[in-house]
């Protein structure tokens, strides 16, 4: 056991750039899987939708803790060596597509019904139809929940500590194994959390009243 000091502080503040870095990642990852689910959920061919329905009642019916337990061990029943790093990536990026495709495909379906009749009537195939018409208007309505998904997003990297890798809450674990001042240690980590969500959430709430007041 050893005294608290600054430098602990600052290698807590230093590992908050992991969480954010894994936010990112997933996020980004999440959206491209996102997007295909989202299409696939609104398309015209009935086994596609079954199929993205089942792979979002999947992880959303499933602990993200497990998930990435499946994605830290079964690539080593294959023999493929996973790092928590990647691990952590891949089940992280898995379990934001199942959530932001549903976003995504509330927001592709909440556009009027009228649009998608308007485009037909021009002559517009699908693809035109979605990328010139119907994505614009459901990007607006996706905007404030995707917001939102990446908070929770955000705190739920905190998991990724059970399979070793060190983000803001496993930095946390190692000070107070050093040092015994879990009060201390952990109320700073959660005020690191706080000050890194606390503008995403303030600023979807912004967008969710402009939206509302938009559509009046």
């Amino acid at each position: 056991m050893r005294a608290l000091g600054s430098a602990d502080i600052v290698y807590l503040v230093m590992a908050a750039r992991w969480t954010l870095l894994l936010s990112l990642v997933a996020f980004l990852g999440g959206g491209l899987g996102g997007v295909l689910i989202a299409l696939a959920r609104t398309s015209g061919y009935t086994w596609l939708r079954i199929v993205s329905a089942g792979y979002i009642k999947l992880f959303q019916g499933t602990p993200l803790l497990m998930q990435l337990f499946l994605a830290f061990f079964v690539p080593g029943l294959f023999g493929w060596a996973v790092d928590p790093w990647a691990a952590a990536a891949l089940g992280l990026s898995l379990h934001a597509s199942a959530f932001l495709g549903e976003i995504w495909r509330g927001a592709i379906e909440a556009v009027p019904r009228g649009q998608w009749e308007a485009a037909t009537s021009l002559g517009l195939r699908y693809g035109p139809t979605m990328a010139l018409i119907i994505r614009p208007l459901a990007t607006k309505i996706a905007i404030p929940p995707t917001v939102g998904f990446m908070v929770e997003l955000i705190k739920g990297t905190s998991l990724t500590s059970i399979i070793g890798f060190v983000e803001l809450s496993r930095a946390a674990q190692i000070v107070n194994n050093a040092t015994y001042r879990a009060f201390t240690i952990f109320a700073v980590t959660a005020l690191i959390y706080y000050l890194i969500c606390r503008p995403l959430s303030v600023y979807g709430s912004k967008l969710e009243q402009r939206l509302r007041i938009d559509t009046r």
